[in-house]
Protein backbone atom coordinates (compact mmCIF):
# COMPACT_ATOMS: atom_id res chain seq x y z
CA UNK A 1 0.00 0.00 0.00
CA UNK A 2 1.29 3.43 -0.88
CA UNK A 3 0.23 6.82 0.36
CA UNK A 4 1.15 10.37 -0.47
CA UNK A 5 0.32 12.46 2.58
CA UNK A 6 0.04 16.21 2.35
CA UNK A 7 -0.41 18.41 5.39
CA UNK A 8 -3.16 20.83 4.43
CA UNK A 9 -4.91 23.89 5.74
CA UNK A 10 -7.91 22.73 3.70
CA UNK A 11 -8.73 20.27 0.93
CA UNK A 12 -11.72 19.13 -1.09
CA UNK A 13 -12.77 16.63 -3.74
CA UNK A 14 -15.36 17.42 -6.40
CA UNK A 15 -17.09 14.93 -8.71
CA UNK A 16 -19.36 16.20 -11.49
CA UNK A 17 -19.38 19.71 -9.96
CA UNK A 18 -20.48 18.35 -6.55
CA UNK A 19 -18.18 18.51 -3.52
CA UNK A 20 -18.10 14.96 -2.14
CA UNK A 21 -15.47 15.50 0.55
CA UNK A 22 -14.03 18.53 2.33
CA UNK A 23 -11.77 19.05 5.33
CA UNK A 24 -10.03 21.87 7.07
CA UNK A 25 -6.70 21.32 8.86
CA UNK A 26 -5.31 17.83 8.51
CA UNK A 27 -4.07 15.42 5.86
CA UNK A 28 -4.96 14.88 2.24
CA UNK A 29 -4.03 11.23 1.67
CA UNK A 30 -3.74 9.83 -1.85
CA UNK A 31 -3.91 6.05 -1.39
CA UNK A 32 -2.77 3.33 -3.78
CA UNK A 33 -3.61 -0.32 -3.16
CA UNK A 34 -1.50 -3.18 -4.55
CA UNK A 35 -2.77 -6.60 -5.57
CA UNK A 36 -0.80 -8.21 -2.71
CA UNK A 37 -2.14 -5.87 0.02
CA UNK A 38 -4.16 -7.26 2.93
CA UNK A 39 -5.82 -6.03 6.11
CA UNK A 40 -2.35 -6.04 7.68
CA UNK A 41 -1.32 -3.16 5.38
CA UNK A 42 -4.57 -1.36 6.18
CA UNK A 43 -3.79 -1.39 9.90
CA UNK A 44 -0.15 -0.42 9.35
CA UNK A 45 -0.84 2.54 7.07
CA UNK A 46 -3.73 3.88 9.17
CA UNK A 47 -1.52 3.70 12.26
CA UNK A 48 1.30 5.52 10.47
CA UNK A 49 -1.04 8.25 9.24
CA UNK A 50 -2.49 8.68 12.72
CA UNK A 51 0.90 8.81 14.40
CA UNK A 52 2.83 11.12 12.09
CA UNK A 53 4.14 14.06 14.09
CA UNK A 54 4.32 16.74 11.42
CA UNK A 55 2.35 19.60 12.94
CA UNK A 56 4.22 22.39 14.65
CA UNK A 57 4.16 22.86 18.41
CA UNK A 58 4.41 26.22 20.19
CA UNK A 59 8.16 26.29 19.52
CA UNK A 60 7.80 25.70 15.79
CA UNK A 61 9.00 22.08 15.93
CA UNK A 62 7.16 19.26 14.15
CA UNK A 63 6.12 17.42 17.32
CA UNK A 64 2.34 17.20 17.07
CA UNK A 65 0.23 14.47 15.50
CA UNK A 66 -3.16 14.72 13.83
CA UNK A 67 -5.05 14.11 17.08
CA UNK A 68 -3.06 16.82 18.87
CA UNK A 69 -4.30 19.48 16.45
CA UNK A 70 -7.86 18.17 16.02
CA UNK A 71 -7.14 17.37 12.36
CA UNK A 72 -9.16 15.48 9.78
CA UNK A 73 -8.31 13.20 6.85
CA UNK A 74 -9.44 13.47 3.25
CA UNK A 75 -8.75 10.02 1.76
CA UNK A 76 -8.62 9.73 -2.04
CA UNK A 77 -8.09 6.50 -3.96
CA UNK A 78 -5.20 6.80 -6.42
CA UNK A 79 -4.29 3.63 -8.32
CA UNK A 80 -1.72 5.56 -10.36
CA UNK A 81 0.62 5.43 -7.35
CA UNK A 82 1.39 1.94 -8.64
CA UNK A 83 2.25 3.15 -12.13
CA UNK A 84 5.62 1.70 -13.13
CA UNK A 85 7.38 4.12 -15.50
CA UNK A 86 10.74 2.38 -15.70
CA UNK A 87 10.20 1.05 -19.23
CA UNK A 88 8.74 2.86 -22.19
CA UNK A 89 6.62 5.97 -22.01
CA UNK A 90 3.33 4.53 -20.84
CA UNK A 91 3.02 3.47 -17.19
CA UNK A 92 2.26 -0.14 -16.36
CA UNK A 93 -0.27 -0.72 -13.61
CA UNK A 94 0.15 -4.48 -13.16
CA UNK A 95 0.90 -4.10 -9.41
CA UNK A 96 -2.28 -2.12 -8.73
CA UNK A 97 -5.12 -4.07 -7.14
CA UNK A 98 -8.20 -4.87 -9.18
CA UNK A 99 -11.09 -2.46 -8.49
CA UNK A 100 -13.10 -4.76 -6.19
CA UNK A 101 -10.15 -5.47 -3.92
CA UNK A 102 -8.82 -1.91 -4.06
CA UNK A 103 -12.19 -0.43 -3.12
CA UNK A 104 -12.63 -2.83 -0.20
CA UNK A 105 -9.19 -2.03 1.24
CA UNK A 106 -9.64 1.70 0.56
CA UNK A 107 -12.88 1.59 2.57
CA UNK A 108 -11.08 -0.39 5.27
CA UNK A 109 -8.44 2.33 5.63
CA UNK A 110 -11.19 4.94 6.00
CA UNK A 111 -12.95 2.78 8.61
CA UNK A 112 -9.70 2.16 10.49
CA UNK A 113 -8.95 5.89 10.66
CA UNK A 114 -12.50 6.59 11.82
CA UNK A 115 -12.09 3.86 14.44
CA UNK A 116 -8.99 5.68 15.68
CA UNK A 117 -11.20 8.72 16.27
CA UNK A 118 -10.48 10.88 13.24
CA UNK A 119 -13.03 12.67 11.08
CA UNK A 120 -12.60 11.15 7.60
CA UNK A 121 -13.94 12.36 4.28
CA UNK A 122 -13.41 10.45 1.04
CA UNK A 123 -13.41 10.87 -2.68
CA UNK A 124 -15.51 8.70 -4.98
CA UNK A 125 -13.86 5.44 -5.99
CA UNK A 126 -13.20 5.13 -9.76
CA UNK A 127 -14.62 8.59 -10.48
CA UNK A 128 -12.87 11.42 -12.24
CA UNK A 129 -12.17 13.74 -9.32
CA UNK A 130 -11.02 17.32 -9.03
CA UNK A 131 -8.86 17.54 -5.91
CA UNK A 132 -8.11 20.94 -4.45
CA UNK A 133 -5.81 21.64 -1.55
CA UNK A 134 -4.07 24.41 0.29
CA UNK A 135 -0.81 22.71 1.24
CA UNK A 136 0.44 23.77 4.67
CA UNK A 137 4.21 24.07 4.61
CA UNK A 138 4.40 22.44 2.17
CA UNK A 139 4.75 19.13 3.97
CA UNK A 140 4.45 16.07 1.72
CA UNK A 141 5.41 12.55 2.79
CA UNK A 142 5.46 9.16 1.10
CA UNK A 143 4.53 5.90 2.81
CA UNK A 144 4.98 2.43 1.35
CA UNK A 145 4.03 -0.62 3.39
CA UNK A 146 6.72 -2.67 1.60
CA UNK A 147 9.59 -0.30 2.49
Amino acid sequence: MRAVIQRVAEASVTVDSVVVGRIQRGFLVLLGVAEYDTQEEVIWIAGKIAGLRVFEDSEGMMNLALADVGGSVLLVSQFTLYGDCRKGRRPSFVEAARPEKANALYKSVAAELKGLGFPVETGTFQAHMDVRLLNDGPVTLLLDSRK
